[in-house]
C-alpha cells in the first residue's frame, strides 16, 4: 500500500451546510469524522450543489454547481482533473442533480480522471426509464458504490445489474452519545414531569405525522402527561412549492382533536447540539412514514443509536434498523395500532427498557467515528489509481452498444 505521507484531497459532490437537508448534514458529519480518522492527513474539497436560493458557504466548499446548468458540471470536472484532488465522493440523491432523472451528474462523472466512490441515499426498486438509466450510468462511472443496508445491495444487483464486488455496505453513522435517562434533558427543555414522544426531521407530506396525531387521543387517555414534540421546519423545496400547507393541516388536526396541551411544534432546523437534547428528553421516538420505499433514514438511525424506544412503520430502512427487538413496527396508516403499541410500551417497563438497551448496543457498531474510519480506509485504497474518462474511452459503436445494453437491462427489470 502506498504510504499516506501527505494530505490526501477528496472532492465531495453533495449538498452542504448551511443548506437545510439531510444529505448536507450527513456529509458534514462524514467529513468531520474522516478528518478525525485521518489525523491531519485528509483534506476535503466540497463541490456544493446549489439550490435555487443562493447560499454563502465557508470552508471546505471550493466550488458551487448550479443544479440545472450543465456547463457547471463540466467546469467542476475540469477543476478536479487539473487539481491535486485524488478521489471523488458523490453523495447521490436524484433530486440534487439536474437533467433527465438527475442525469447531469453523469456529465461530470464521465469526464473526471480520478477514482469515484458514490454513496447512494436512494435506490428505486421500480424506477421509471429515466431514473433507471441515470442510476445505471452513475454506477458504471463509479469505482465503488456504497449503500447503507442489505436491501440496497440486493436491489442494485437484481434491478440495475451492478456486480456485488463493486458494492460496499457502510451504514449511516450516528452520534456517539452516552446512554442516559431523560430526566435532566426534560428539565432543560421545560418538559419535566411529562412522558415525551418525538418525531424530528424536515416536514413533508410523506412523513405521516397526521397518523400519529390521530393516535394521540387514545394515548392521552391512558397517559395524560403525554407531550408529542414535532421537531423540524418545513422542507425548503416543499416550502417553495406548497408553502406551509402541510404544517397548517397538522395544526388544524391538533385543534380539532383538542390536543393543544399535548402537542408542540418546534418549527425550525436545529443544530446537532439542540437535536441531541431533544433526543435525550424523548421516551419514545416515532417515524409514521407513509411509504415503504425509503432505504435510508438518518433520523431513525440517530434515534436507535441514542437508545430510544422506537415505533415506526415498516419502510425499508426501519425493517433493518429495528430488527431483533430494537423497535416496534406498525402498519402504514394505522393510527389505532400505533396507539396500542405506544400504550403497551409505556405500560410495560421491561419491554421499554429492553428495547432501549438493544437499540443502544446496536448503535455502538455504527457511531460516526467508526463510520469515518471505514470511509477513510476506502479512500486510501482507491486514491493511487487513475482511469480513462468514459467519454474518451468509448468509440461510437461502443456507445451505441452501451445504450442498447441499458435498454435491455431496463426491460428485464420491469
Amino acid at each position: 500500500m502506498i504510504a499516506f505521507n501527505k494530505k490526501k484531497k477528496v472532492a465531495f459532490i453533495c449538498s452542504y451546510l448551511p443548506r437545510k437537508c439531510g444529505i448536507a448534514t450527513f456529509t458534514s458529519d462524514l467529513i468531520n469524522n474522516i478528518k478525525l480518522a485521518g489525523s491531519g492527513e485528509f483534506e476535503p474539497q466540497v463541490f456544493a450543489m446549489q439550490p435555487q436560493a443562493e447560499l454563502e458557504y465557508d470552508e471546505p466548499v471550493k466550488f458551487k454547481i448550479r443544479k440545472d446548468v450543465k456547463r457547471d458540471y463540466l467546469l467542476a470536472a475540469d477543476y478536479i482533473n487539473f487539481s491535486d484532488i485524488e478521489a471523488v465522493s458523490v453523495q447521490h440523491e436524484f433530486g440534487l442533480f439536474g437533467g433527465r432523472g438527475g442525469s447531469y451528474i453523469n456529465t461530470l462523472l464521465k469526464s473526471v480522471y480520478k477514482p469515484v466512490i458514490t454513496t447512494l441515499h436512494t435506490v428505486l426498486e421500480k424506477p421509471s426509464e429515466e431514473y433507471f438509466d441515470s442510476l445505471r450510468d452513475v454506477c458504471d462511472a463509479s469505482d465503488k458504490i456504497i449503500v447503507m443496508n442489505k436491501r440496497g445491495i440486493r436491489m442494485l444487483q437484481h434491478v440495475y445489474g451492478v456486480p456485488k464486488s463493486k458494492i460496499n455496505l457502510i451504514p449511516h453513522g450516528i452520534p456517539d452519545l452516552p446512554f442516559v435517562e431523560s430526566i435532566s434533558y426534560k428539565r432543560k427543555l421545560g418538559m419535566a414531569g411529562r412522558k415525551t414522544i418525538l418525531t424530528f426531521g424536515l416536514l413533508s407530506k410523506n412523513k405521516g405525522i397526521e397518523i400519529m396525531l390521530r393516535a394521540l387521543p387514545r394515548i392521552v387517555k391512558e397517559e395524560p402527561s403525554i407531550l408529542y414534540v414535532i421537531l423540524g421546519a418545513t422542507h425548503p423545496e416543499v416550502l417553495r412549492c406548497e408553502g406551509q400547507s402541510y404544517k397548517l393541516k397538522l395544526e388544524r388536526i391538533v385543534r380539532d382533536l383538542g390536543l393543544q396541551r399535548n402537542v408542540v411544534f418546534h418549527n425550525r432546523f436545529v443544530s446537532n447540539e439542540k437535536l441531541f437534547q431533544f433526543l435525550g428528553a424523548a421516551d419514545i421516538y416515532v417515524t409514521p412514514y407513509l411509504h415503504r420505499e425509503q432505504l435510508t433514514s438518518g433520523t431513525l438511525a440517530f434515534a436507535v443509536g441514542t437508545g430510544k424506544a422506537v415505533v415506526s412503520t415498516p419502510y425499508w430502512a426501519a425493517q433493518e434498523l429495528l430488527s431483533h427487538g430494537r423497535g416496534k413496527l406498525v402498519r402504514f396508516g394505522d393510527f389505532e395500532q400505533t396507539a396500542r403499541t405506544i400504550v403497551e410500551i409505556l405500560g410495560n417497563n421491561s419491554l421499554f427498557s429492553g428495547m432501549k438497551r438493544r437499540a443502544y448496543q446496536y448503535g455502538r457498531s455504527i457511531t460516526w467515528p467508526k463510520i469515518g474510519q471505514i470511509y477513510f480506509e476506502l479512500f486510501r485504497r482507491y486514491m493511487p489509481s487513475m482511469r480513462i474518462p468514459l467519454r474518451e474511452s468509448l468509440d461510437l459503436s461502443d456507445r451505441e452498444g452501451l445504450a442498447y445494453s441499458r435498454q435491455m437491462q431496463y426491460q428485464k427489470a420491469l
